[in-house]
C-alpha cells in the first residue's frame, strides 16, 4: 500500500481544529490540488470561495446551523457550481446560450466538476497533516449564503470544506461492505443478500458508536436512515436552484 492509499483510506471527518490559520502558501496548493482534478469537456464549471474573515466565518456557521467547526478552523472554502463565466464568454461571442446554460446536463456537469474539485482539496490537505470536514449545512439557508458572499446569477453554493489542524482525532467510521457499493456486469438485485450485509452493517455501526459513546448511543446505520429520509429537508431547493439560473430545462 502505498502512501496516497494510506491517505485515502485513512480519512475521517475532522470537527475540531487547533486556532492556527493556514498559510497562503497551503491555501494555494489545496487551491492548485483542486484545480488539478478531472473536469468534464475541460469545462472547469466551478469555483471556489475563500473565507477569512472571522466575523463572515461566524455568520456562516450560524447559517449551517450552528455548526461551530465553520468559524473555527484554519481555513473556510465553498465550492460552488460556476455558470457564470460561461455566460460572459457567450457575451463575447455574440452568442446566446441561455439554453444550454440553463439545462440539467450543464447543472449536474457544474456539480460533478465542483465536487471532484473539492474531493481532490480534501486529499491534498490531508496529505499535508491537516484534516477536514464536508460542510453541507450551507444549503439550510442559501439565499442567506449568496448574500453574504456575493454570488452572482449561475453560481449556486453546493458545500463547505472546513480545513485545519486537527484537534482531535476521531475513530474511523466503518463504510458500507464493498458488496453493497460494488457490482460486477449487472447492478445486483438479491433483495435477501442485501439485508442480510445490512444487518450484519448495523451490528459493526451499532458497536462503533457503543464504544464511541461508552454505551450511551447502540444506534445502526439503517435506522439512522429511515429517520433522516422520513423527514424532508431543504424543500425550497429546487425553486432555489432555478432562480440561480440552473437546471431550468
Amino acid at each position: 500500500m502505498n502512501q496516497v492509499i494510506e491517505t485515502l483510506q485513512n480519512h475521517r471527518s475532522i470537527r475540531k481544529f487547533d486556532d492556527r490559520a493556514l498559510t497562503d502558501e497551503q491555501i494555494h496548493t489545496i487551491i492548485k490540488s483542486a484545480q488539478a482534478a478531472s473536469t468534464s469537456s475541460f469545462v472547469q464549471a466551478y469555483s471556489i470561495i475563500g473565507v477569512k474573515d472571522k466575523q463572515k466565518k461566524a455568520q456562516l456557521a450560524e447559517l449551517a446551523g450552528g455548526q461551530t467547526y465553520v468559524e473555527n478552523n484554519g481555513h473556510f472554502f465553498i465550492f460552488c457550481a460556476d455558470l457564470y463565466r460561461h455566460q460572459l464568454i457567450a457575451e463575447k461571442y455574440g452568442q446566446d446560450n441561455k439554453a444550454v446554460l440553463e439545462s440539467t446536463e450543464k447543472f449536474m456537469v457544474a456539480v460533478i466538476d465542483a465536487t471532484l474539485a473539492a474531493q481532490n482539496a480534501v486529499i491534498a490537505a490531508e496529505s499535508m497533516g491537516l484534516g477536514a470536514v464536508y460542510i453541507g449545512g450551507l444549503r439550510n439557508q442559501l439565499n442567506e449564503v449568496c448574500d453574504l458572499i456575493k454570488t452572482p446569477p449561475l453560481v449556486l453554493p453546493l458545500f463547505g470544506v472546513a480545513v485545519g489542524y486537527p484537534a482531535h482525532q476521531p475513530d474511523q467510521k466503518q463504510r458500507l461492505p464493498l458488496e453493497q457499493v460494488y457490482h460486477e456486469d449487472v447492478y445486483q438485485q438479491d433483495k435477501d443478500m442485501y439485508l442480510e450485509q445490512l444487518e450484519k452493517y448495523d451490528q459493526d455501526i451499532s458497536q462503533y458508536y457503543d464504544k464511541r459513546t461508552n454505551g450511551q448511543r447502540k444506534d445502526t446505520w439503517t435506522g439512522q436512515m429511515a429517520s433522516m429520509l422520513s423527514k424532508p429537508t431543504r424543500m425550497y431547493m429546487k425553486e432555489f436552484v432555478a432562480k440561480k439560473g440552473f437546471n431550468k430545462q
